[in-house]
């Protein structure tokens, strides 16, 4: 449009609007498509909200335990970790750094056996890095020592190999797991390594590739048990700002050079991420269709609009008023449907957002039904993050198609001939 719309456009847009037509089924069409809109940004922002409360939930459980990122020896030993570690700690954004020993292999409990993934570590330094939502149930990081031969196992792996539990939930002393670590051999090959360990504590993180598949022993025994003597595999850190690591891991990887390689949350979860990430595109392209679905309804209530005015079209052009102001008409009467309609779903669809966490419990209770039961899911309340630049890209792509619906009727309106349309009249 060449200019702006004058006072004249948008009063008789505004009284079309509020006029009564000669159909009521105009009017229903009209309040459905303003219904639609709303329902349709509000269902967007609300289930975007909750995906990305989910993204970040499942984020924090991945980070309990695995740090924000490492610094891995290539050969899988690193020999003067102690000043890799002050290296590591130096770097502005880490906040704690600590050693660490990983291995793979099968851990057994009389005739149950399982894969498991062996984690050693410093208790005294590995406190600083670990995430507080990691809980153990029964005593802290301290219990495991150098040469005691002691590992803490996740709830789930603990459950699944019979460990007993007294009624306060420790577990009773005394109980043993017999550990089998493939060790590297000078030759190449992997040699079958089997030692004792006594279960001392529990850990849960809330995560099943935690609770079911880690166990964590003191250092000291890994590198035994993988005969690399008082090496480690390498230095996981946490950083200030969680979203910093990967840049923190590339900054390592320079300073440290050739023999290390660095990772960091991103890389190692990225197929979690991803699937996340996929979930929620599809889910927004599906809500889309509702707030398409409306956009069209406006256009079809506009159409029998046109049709409905069409005298009254034909005398606006008589009195002077140009094809681009009848555009201009139907354009307000239009866009004031789809902008009110954006408006009321911005409104709702951030009410809904915020207050998931009071509204969901309310519903369960009042269905008699739980959504997410404890013992099937590991997150029990649906969590909910309103992200505002999702709100803000949410309203604009909306305020866009409903104002792209209003061209069509309006052209059409437009190109009303007033000789013919006034033959009869």
């Amino acid at each position: 449009m060449r200019r702006m719309i004058s006072a004249v456009e948008m009063f008789i847009g505004l009284r079309y609007l509020r006029a009564k037509r000669r159909t009521r089924f105009v009017s229903f069409i009209t309040g459905i498509s303003l219904l639609g809109i709303a329902l349709g940004v509000a269902a967007l922002i609300t289930i975007l909200s909750v995906m990305n409360g989910f993204e970040s939930e499942l984020r924090d459980r991945l980070l309990s335990m695995s740090a924000h990122g490492a610094i891995i020896a290539d050969d899988g030993k690193m020999a003067n970790w102690s000043d890799a570690v002050e290296r590591v700690s130096r770097e502005p954004g880490v906040a704690a750094a600590a050693p660490y020993v990983e291995m793979e292999g099968m851990i057994r409990a009389g005739n149950r056996l399982h894969a498991v993934m062996v984690n050693g570590i410093i208790p005294e330094r590995e406190e600083r890095v670990l995430d507080a939502s990691i809980r153990l149930i029964h005593g802290n990081l301290g219990s495991l020592q150098a040469g005691k031969h002691r590992i803490i196992l996740g709830q789930t792996l603990a459950f699944n190999l019979g460990i007993l539990f007294d009624e306060t939930g420790a577990i009773l002393p005394n109980q043993g797991v017999v550990l089998l670590i493939p060790r590297p051999t000078a030759g190449g090959d992997l040699q079958p390594i089997l030692e004792r360990f006594v279960v001392v504590d529990v850990f849960v993180a809330g995560l099943q590739e935690h609770d079911g598949l880690l166990a964590l022993v003191h250092a000291s025994d890994a590198s035994d048990l993988l005969g690399i003597g008082e090496a480690v595999t390498g230095i996981r850190f946490r950083a200030n700002d969680v979203f910093a690591a990967p840049q923190l891991a590339k900054q390592l990887q320079t300073e440290f050079g050739p023999g290390v390689h660095a990772t960091d949350w991103s890389i190692q979860n990225a197929s979690y991420f991803h699937a996340i990430g996929l979930e929620k595109m599809m889910m927004s392209l599906i809500l889309s269709l509702i707030i398409a679905v409306a956009a069209f309804n406006i256009v079809a209530s506009l159409v029998m609009v046109v049709t409905d005015k069409t005298t009254d079209i034909a005398i606006l052009r008589t009195l002077g008023l140009s094809p681009s102001g009848v555009v201009k008409v139907f354009f307000v009467q239009g866009a004031v449907i789809g902008w009110l309609g954006v408006l009321l779903g911005v409104a709702l669809g951030v009410s809904l957002a915020l207050n998931v966490a009071t509204i969901v419990p309310a519903l369960e209770q009042f269905f008699g039904f739980q959504i997410m039961p404890g013992e099937v899911y590991y997150v029990t309340a649906i969590p909910s993050e309103l992200h505002w630049i999702d709100v803000a890209v949410i309203g604009v792509a909306a305020f866009l198609l409903t104002s792209l619906a209003t061209l069509y009727p309006s052209r059409r309106a437009a190109n009303v001939n007033p000789a013919l349309a006034l033959r009869y009249e």
